[in-house]
This record gives structure tokens, C-alpha cells and sequence, in this order.
């Protein structure tokens, strides 16, 4: 489901507007604030419900993380470093959920000018560059391999 933006809340600094990756938020000319202008191409990435600094930006959940009458509150707690989702369902029953933003301290993933050029065989292969380092995955990723021809 896509992300919809409360007004009242928006106070358009435009972090959504950068951070859309299908360039669908826009800020309105009259009333400078921010908008999904096409909700049904929206990737549901939600990186703009965590870039909002005026948790301005909720999502309508799927049927199978809250069923149909309920409503989804995302939080952006920066000084925790968490993003927080509170279901509520129409009973009055009401679920939490707390992950962090990142995985991974600030600074510690390498950019792609500090890594080594792929060889010519990696560049050949189904993987990405350095897909199995940071992954874990001893040997590589397992591939498919041609089916022999026996007929």
C-alpha cells in the first residue's frame, strides 16, 4: 500500500522528495507540503516514512501485516536510532514494533572507490560485486547449472 502524507504535519523540508527513489513525492507549489503524486507506483520502500523528520508520513499496511480497518503510525526516533510501527486494529487491540535504522555503524560500509576492481571472471559471474563477502556465504552463491542434453 502506498505512503500518504498528513498536512498538518508536513512542514515541507523536502527529505522525502530527495530520498524517493521512484520520484513520486512531490512538494506542492500553493500549500509547500509534501505529496505522493502517484500512489500506485509507489515501491513501498519507505524511505521516505524514515527520513520525515516531522513523522509526517504514515503507510496503509497489507492485509496480512494488519488486517482492513486498522490504522499504521510509524515513529522516527532519531536520538534512539529506532523506527517504531504501532498497528492499531479496530477492536482497540494495539501491536508494536521497534527495529533500528541502521544495521551497521555509520562509516563502516565501504564505498565502491575503496573496494578492488572485479576481475574479468567476475564480471562474467551472476554475482554481484563482492555479493559472497558480505554475505558470509563460504564458496559463493549456489548458481543453476545447464541441464544436459541426453534426448
Amino acid at each position: 500500500m502506498p505512503t500518504f502524507v498528513y498536512m498538518t504535519r508536513c512542514d515541507g523540508c523536502g527529505h522525502c522528495v530527495d530520498i524517493c527513489p521512484s520520484d513520486i513525492m512531490h512538494i506542492d507549489k500553493t500549500y509547500r507540503r509534501a505529496y505522493n503524486i502517484e500512489p500506485n507506483m509507489c515501491w513501498e520502500c519507505y524511505s521516505c516514512v524514515k527520513a520525515c523528520p516531522q513523522n509526517a508520513i504514515d503507510a496503509r499496511g497489507y492485509a496480512d501485516f494488519a488486517p482492513l480497518g486498522h490504522s499504521v503510525r510509524v515513529l522516527r526516533e532519531e536520538e534512539k536510532g529506532t523506527i517504531s510501527w504501532k498497528i492499531l486494529f479496530q477492536d482497540g487491540r494495539e501491536k508494536n514494533f521497534e527495529s533500528p535504522i541502521r544495521t551497521t555503524e555509520w562509516g563502516t560500509i565501504p564505498s565502491p572507490a575503496e573496494l578492488d576492481v572485479p576481475s574479468a571472471e567476475a564480471m562474467k559471474s551472476q554475482e554481484l560485486a563482492h555479493e559472497p563477502d558480505a554475505l558470509n556465504i563460504d564458496g559463493g552463491l549456489p548458481t543453476l547449472k545447464a541441464a544436459s542434453q541426453n534426448n
